[in-house]
């Protein structure tokens, strides 16, 4: 089942509130309801997740958090997700949104030079800034509510699956 490989995972609730750097947050990982893993909570974590790792913002993994909290889906996974877009990743995937961003404004899209530096990110961002929120934002609502049915439809095969494999053992085992 699903859920058996996902508790494998994920950490305990008690090891996270006694984190130093946890404890102003103790109230929202000792809320039980977050921690629950169902078809339902694992999928909003996974939409809630990955939009936050899609949008060029920072403190993602709270605002994760938050939206965790909000739709009351599972927060260890909504946050975890976040890391989607870590420091080798975050250049592929924010520049693959603003070329969405640029084709969706009808806008040709800046080369990226040989080398980039502060200077010329600071020079072009108001040239790269409407872009880049535009396809970040379309990006993440994708792949958000993509991910939260893709999640829901496997899961049901697997809950249907092990029901007819639970049949089929008990079919067998019944003497004639």
């Amino acid at each position: 089942m699903p859920r058996r490989l996902l508790q494998r995972y994920m950490p305990h609730p008690d090891v996270l509130k006694r984190n130093r750097s946890l404890r102003f947050m103790s109230g929202l990982i000792g809320n039980a309801t977050l921690w629950v893993l169902t078809r339902r909570s694992v999928g909003n974590a996974f939409m809630v997740g990955l939009f936050c790792a899609l949008l060029p913002i920072p403190f993602q993994m709270v605002v994760a958090a938050m939206g965790a909290w909000l739709l009351r889906c599972n927060l260890p996974l909504s946050v975890g997700l976040v890391w989607l877009t870590n420091p080798l990743t975050m250049p592929i995937i924010f520049y693959a949104n603003y070329r969405l961003g640029a084709w969706l404004m009808n806008t040709p899209a800046r080369h990226v030079p040989e080398q980039i530096n502060i200077h010329w990110i600071a020079a072009k961002m108001a040239d790269i800034l409407p872009p880049l929120i535009l396809g970040s934002l379309v990006a993440a609502v994708t792949l958000g509510l993509a991910s939260n049915l893709i999640i829901r439809l496997i899961w049901r095969w697997h809950v249907a699956r092990s029901w007819k494999r639970r049949a089929r053992r008990r079919r067998h085992a019944e003497p004639n």
